[in-house]
């Protein structure tokens, strides 16, 4: 209990100095630092690319349509989203405006490597099981370099940080694939690719 109890206060004080975090320019124009979220003893973390136009508003991660997705994908693969801390690999929110629109734009490595402390902290914090990257930008800070999705995906890898991991697509891809037979086989790949997350799992941060 004591241990659960400082791990809770290592992620509280990495969220309360990751709000003033200046390492990189995109804190100037996002509305605020969105930390990562979860149980402080989370067996499985996942980590996006970066905050989208809703969790920037919001100040929480994965609460727009990609993180409706992968609710929905956690639950099909047996994943109680509840036990998980999710994260993003940058934690400020990279966009160009259009208008009254803001329009998302890909961090680049220099900015990816400016937020890895706090990923990294997060990880030192929690030591969980499992690192699941979602996406490229989250695939090159947890690996640690550049990964190409195809060539690792659904497979657990070991990691230079000494946790093990597991690539997969972001879940904002699925929303973007055009037509509904392509979208629902991408949904049932990447479920599948949970459920090997899953099954690496104890069996206490699996669905009932």
């Amino acid at each position: 209990m004591k241990a659960s109890l400082r791990t809770g206060t290592k992620l509280h004080e990495l969220r309360r100095e990751a709000e003033d975090c200046r390492a990189c320019p995109l804190w100037r124009n996002a509305t605020q630092t969105v930390f990562g979220e979860g149980p402080a003893s989370a067996e499985i973390m996942f980590v996006g690319e970066q905050p989208g136009d809703k969790e920037d508003l919001a100040g929480k991660p994965f609460v727009g349509p990609a993180g409706r997705i992968l609710d929905r994908a956690l639950k099909d693969a047996g994943i109680r989203r509840e036990k998980t801390y999710v994260t993003n690999a940058v934690k400020h929110f990279k966009f160009v405006p259009r208008g009254k629109i803001r329009i998302h734009q890909k961090p680049v490595t220099p900015e990816i490597r400016a937020c890895r402390q706090w990923y990294e902290g997060e990880l030192d914090a929690i030591k969980p099981s499992l690192v699941v990257a979602l996406g490229a930008t989250a695939a090159q800070s947890v690996m640690g370099k550049i990964t190409t999705i195809g060539k690792v995906r659904g497979k657990i890898l070991d990691t230079n940080d000494g946790v093990k991991a597991l690539v997969t697509v972001h879940p904002s891809y699925l929303l973007r694939v055009p037509d509904e037979a392509s979208k629902r086989r991408e949904y049932r790949r990447f479920v599948d690719d949970l459920k090997v997350a899953a099954a690496s799992l104890p069996k206490a941060a699996r669905a009932a």
